[in-house]
C-alpha cells in the first residue's frame, strides 16, 4: 500500500514537472514570437525612408525663341506638374519651399511650393506656373549652346522640409532635394529627356 501511495506521489510529481515543462515551453516560444513582431515592426513600419520630390511633367504656353548668336533668348511659361511621394506608413507634413530652373549656372526661373501634406504610402501631385526667362543669362552663352542644338537644356532644384508623423505619435524631421534635368526642344515647344535623381 505504501508503495502505491509512494508511486502515485512521483507520478503526480512527473505529471506537474511535465505541466511546468510545457508552460515554460508556451512562454518561451510566445516571447520568441513577441520579439520577432517587434522586430519586423521597428524595420518595416518604423523605418523612415526620405519622401521623393520630382517634377513628373511639364506643358509649355507662349513659348518664344531666338536663336540668334549675339542676342538668343527664350521665355516661356512652364505649367509644372510636381509630386511629392511618401513611402513610409506615417503623414508627411512639408513646409513652403522654392523651386528653381537653372541654364548651366543661371537661374531663369522659380516658383513657390505651397505647403501641404503626402499621406502614408500615397503620391501627393500638384501643378504650379513658372516663368522661364533667359534674361540672367549672357546672350553670347545662350547663342554659343542654341546654335548646334534644337534643345535648351535646363535643371531643376529644390529641397522639401518637413516632419513625417508615425503611427500618429512619433514625429521625425525629414528633408528631400530635388535635382531633376530636362530639355526644351524649341523645334516642338515641348520638355523631354525629363529626368530625376
Amino acid at each position: 500500500m505504501a508503495y502505491d501511495q509512494e508511486m502515485a506521489s512521483v507520478a503526480q510529481r512527473e505529471e506537474r514537472r511535465k505541466k511546468r515543462m510545457k508552460c515554460f515551453a508556451y512562454v518561451a516560444a510566445f516571447a520568441v514570437f513577441q520579439t520577432a513582431v517587434i522586430l519586423v515592426f521597428a524595420l518595416v513600419v518604423m523605418k523612415v525612408r526620405a519622401p521623393k520630390f520630382r517634377v513628373r511633367s511639364a506643358a509649355l504656353e507662349d513659348f518664344q525663341v531666338s536663336t540668334l548668336t549675339t542676342n538668343a533668348s527664350f521665355s516661356t511659361k512652364m505649367i509644372a506638374e510636381l509630386s511629392v511621394k511618401n513611402a513610409n506608413f506615417g503623414r508627411y507634413k512639408y513646409q513652403n519651399s522654392t523651386i528653381e530652373f537653372f541654364y548651366q549656372n543661371y537661374k531663369v526661373g522659380e516658383a513657390v511650393v505651397p505647403r501641404g501634406k503626402a499621406n502614408f504610402r500615397s503620391t501627393k501631385k500638384f501643378v504650379i506656373p513658372v516663368d522661364l526667362s533667359s534674361a540672367n543669362v549672357p546672350g553670347g552663352v545662350l547663342g554659343n549652346e542654341l546654335s548646334p542644338h534644337a534643345w535648351i537644356p535646363l535643371t531643376s532644384r529644390a529641397t522639401l522640409r518637413g516632419k513625417l508623423t508615425l503611427m500618429l505619435i512619433f514625429k521625425k524631421n525629414k528633408s528631400t532635394d530635388m535635382n531633376c534635368t530636362m530639355n526644351l526642344n524649341i523645334s516642338s515647344r515641348q520638355l523631354q529627356d525629363l529626368k530625376c535623381s
